[in-house]
């Protein structure tokens, strides 16, 4: 009998995950609107990319928030208790200025604006999810939605989360989100999709 390797099962990430989560995210957000904003030119972009999610998953989301990946597919969740603690530090604000370079003033201003709009009752929080382009259609990116999902369902809260690409907004909805506000980024920046979704009983309460 032929064995075969299921590869689309969510397992939590560690840091030894790092080279993996940040190659995957890299193809995954390569042809993202607010990405290709923040890394305009095409030949530094993956680099960029690459070192944008390193920064972010090994100083602020492996530390304080419920990070989950597939072979080929990653997630970052922050739930309620963590929030606070998720934002970046300075060291880490420095470290994507640097990596930003001149978008930088601009990568500010998203973060601002987006942080107007958050939510202030109790929640999970979607801050990242990708699959490699390369197994689209394999459910890698829906293990890991249901995973979170799962957790925010069983703890009784709501999910929200942001979208930058109007082509993953029926994916989303798929799961259960609904739009609530569409912004546009300053700065002549793209759209900008604020999304929740209401808690669902557990399958097996």
């Amino acid at each position: 009998m032929i064995r075969m390797s299921i590869t689309n099962i969510s397992r939590t990430a560690t840091i030894d995950d790092t080279p993996l989560i940040s190659r995957t995210l890299a193809r995954a957000f390569d042809d993202d609107p607010m990405m290709r904003w923040f890394f305009p030119h095409d030949a530094s972009r993956e680099a960029g990319l690459r070192r944008y999610f390193t920064t972010i998953f090994t100083r602020q989301y492996v530390r304080h928030g419920v990070c989950e990946h597939t072979e080929a597919a990653a997630a970052f969740w922050v739930p309620p208790e963590a929030q606070a603690k998720a934002v970046p530090d300075a060291a880490t604000i420095q470290e994507l200025q640097n990596i930003l370079g001149d978008r930088a003033p601009l990568f500010r201003n998203t973060v601002e604006t987006a942080a107007k709009y958050a939510p202030q009752e109790s929640h999970w929080s979607l801050s990242v999810v990708g699959a490699d382009p390369a197994v689209q259609g394999q459910g890698h990116g829906s293990a890991l939605l249901r995973s979170g999902l799962a957790k925010a369902d069983a703890a009784g809260l709501p999910a929200y989360l942001e979208s930058s690409k109007p082509s993953n907004l029926p994916f989303y909805e798929h799961f259960g989100f609904t739009v609530r506000e569409e912004l546009r980024l300053p700065g002549d920046g793209p759209a900008l999709w604020t999304m929740w979704r209401e808690p669902r009983r557990p399958v097996d309460a």
